[in-house]
Parts: C-alpha cells; structure tokens; sequence
C-alpha cells in the first residue's frame, strides 16, 4: 500500500433493504389493518356495514351547541371511528379537530396525560407528540383493565362475528364452486367419443325438448330399461345444513351489538317497527355515546357543549307527545276549575328532583 493511499477515503457503504413480499411488507399490511379496525372477521360483511352507516349518519344528523368544531363531517368520522374501532384520537390545533391515524398512549392513574400521534397526510403521515388537554379521546365499551382503550362492538361479540364471517365465506365458496343447477344423465354404454358429443350437444338447448335415442341392448334382448335415463341432480342441499338459520341468528346477533333491533331489516316490518327501532337505536345507543363526547369536548374544547341525537333524527314518538300535551292541557284545565295549584302538580311529577320523589 503506497503513502497516500491512507489518505484515500473507502467508497461509502452500500444499504440494502427488502422491497416486495418481505417482512417490512408484512409488516405495513399488518400495521394498515390495524389502523382500518379490520379483524378479518366481520367488517368486510353487509351487516357490519350497514351498522356503521346508521351510526356514522345518526351522528351527522347531530345538532351541536357550543362548538364549532364538531361538524357534521367530523361527526360521521367520528361515529365511523367508534363503529370500528371503539375510540376516536384527534387533535385540538387551534380551531379545528385533526384525526389521528395512529396513536400510543402514555397513562398516570389510569388516565391518559401524553399522545404520540400519527397525521396521516396524502405525501406521507408526520409524527408529534402532545398532551392530554390538546387531544380529543372519545372511548365506548371501556374495559377495567385498560381504561384508555376503547372496545368496538364487533370484538364484544367476536363468537357471533366469526359466526357470521364464517357462514358467509361458506355460502360464498358454495355459490362459486358448487354444480348449482347442473344434473347427471345416465347414458348407454357407447364410446367416450359418443358421450362427449351428446354430452355438448345439451349446451345451449334451454327450454327445448332432446330427444336421444338408445341402440345398446341387453343380454335377454330388450332395449336398456327407461329408468336409467333419470337424470339426477347435484346441487347441495344447504336446507339440511341450517345455513339460513346459522346466517340469521349470527347477524341478529352482530345487529344486537350495535344497538340496531333486528326487526329493522326484516322484509315484513311495517312503519311502526321501523320507527320504534329507529327509537331504540337513537335512545338506547347513540345519545349515550353522544352523552360521552359531550363530556370530553366540554373537558377539552372549553365550555358547555350539547349534542342531541333525538330531535335531528326525529327518533321520538310523536303521536304519543300529542296524546301527552293534549292530556297536558287537559289536566291544567281540570286544575284550574278544581282550584288547585297546577305549578306544584306539575312538581310533583318532576321525578329528577329528590325533594318530590
């Protein structure tokens, strides 16, 4: 080695990383899944997705009072997110909400107090971190164990979702590769040649009367008997296999969990069923979680904030508020012909207040 060949800088170091179906591939795949809330179960089923529309609009609809940044858009995203995956991450950046993609949680007493979240943008998600007071966490189905997490109603019923997942897959390889509507013809002993002809001779003769007459004879001279011509059918019998039962039961049961009566999709519900699922969905299941966000945004957002689910949505029995306001009126009149003092009658019935129960 000469003298100024240690003076001579060694050429840089080339690196080489994996590209294609490799373990940083697998890896992506796996990470996007868990961002999208898939679990490879339900979520890709009709049942599913019609859950999480009637959630993501019902939220839509919302009216809001006391903010400006829950707007309908963020609302059905946000109904969307906890459809899916049981809590919605975003961040409080002046006047408006950006949804996380991503997020790591760090806790002290079992409460959130810093965020590392992921912004996805269309050139590639940034990374930042920021406290508790400048993220919005809205959790459903929150767990003891872990009250920073939120549960989607799909994992609380994960038997009935890979029921359903799994009877669906079923149906769907027996409608591609079942013989559906195909018959078997017993035919005379003739050449493989013969049979292959009649046997294309049948494609496209639909509705159309074959006749196929039999030349081979039998040992005691008659012509094959005529019951060898029965054609026999090979398409499955799924009503033995109580496929239809076993699908109904499991997407009742996925309905369930979402707050969504099951009637609801029923071909035979009439208005009144429509309606009183509308209600149960609206009272039983989205105001409480309304309820929630109320909390965290009037927490966070600084204020007093509503959302009301009911009005918008006109989940309530309106029928029965006429009977109620024209009893109402009546009994104010009855009040007042009696003398008696319809203001404490009135507080009587306020059963919210401890001092009149």
């Amino acid at each position: 080695m000469g003298f100024m060949d240690l003076f001579r800088r060694a050429a840089p170091a080339v690196e080489k990383r994996s590209v294609g179906s490799g373990f940083t591939a697998e890896v992506l795949r796996m990470r996007e899944a868990y961002i999208s809330g898939r679990t490879g179960l339900g979520e890709l089923t009709g049942t599913v997705s019609s859950c999480v529309s009637l959630w993501q609009n019902g939220f839509a609809l919302a009216d809001v009072n006391g903010t400006d940044m829950l707007t309908p858009s963020m609302l059905a995203l946000l109904g969307r997110s906890l459809a899916l995956r049981g809590e919605f991450v975003a961040l409080i950046d002046g006047d408006q909400l950006v949804p996380a993609s991503d997020w790591d949680t760090r806790t002290r007493n079992s409460q959130p107090v810093a965020y590392r979240l992921s912004i996805p943008e269309s050139g590639g998600g940034r990374s930042l971190t920021a406290l508790a007071g400048e993220v919005l966490h809205v959790r459903i189905n929150v767990d003891q164990a872990a009250p920073w997490l939120g549960v989607s109603p799909l994992r609380t019923a994960s038997l009935s979702a890979g029921m359903l997942h799994s009877v669906e897959t079923a149906l769907g390889e027996v409608f591609q590769n079942a013989p559906l509507g195909s018959q078997v013809v017993p035919m005379p002993e003739n050449p493989e040649n013969n049979n292959n002809e009649i046997a294309s001779s049948f494609v496209g003769k639909r509705g159309r009367v074959m006749l196929r007459e039999s030349v081979t004879v039998t040992a005691a001279g008659g012509p094959t008997p005529q019951t060898d011509w029965r054609p026999s059918d090979l398409t499955p019998n799924l009503e033995q296999s109580m496929a239809k039962e076993t699908l109904d039961a499991a997407r009742d049961s996925i309905f369930a969990a979402y707050g969504v009566i099951p009637a609801w999709f029923s071909n035979q519900a009439q208005g009144p069923a429509i309606r009183e699922c509308q209600r149960h969905l609206a009272q039983w299941c989205l105001q409480p979680i309304a309820e929630l966000i109320e909390e965290e945004a009037s927490a966070k957002l600084g204020g007093e904030i509503e959302i009301d689910v009911m009005g918008p949505t006109q989940a309530f029995d309106s029928g029965g508020s006429a009977r109620a306001f024209a009893t109402l009126i009546q009994g104010l009149a009855m009040a007042k012909d009696a003398g008696v003092d319809a203001q404490a009658a009135l507080a009587m019935l306020d059963w919210s207040k401890k001092e009149t129960a």
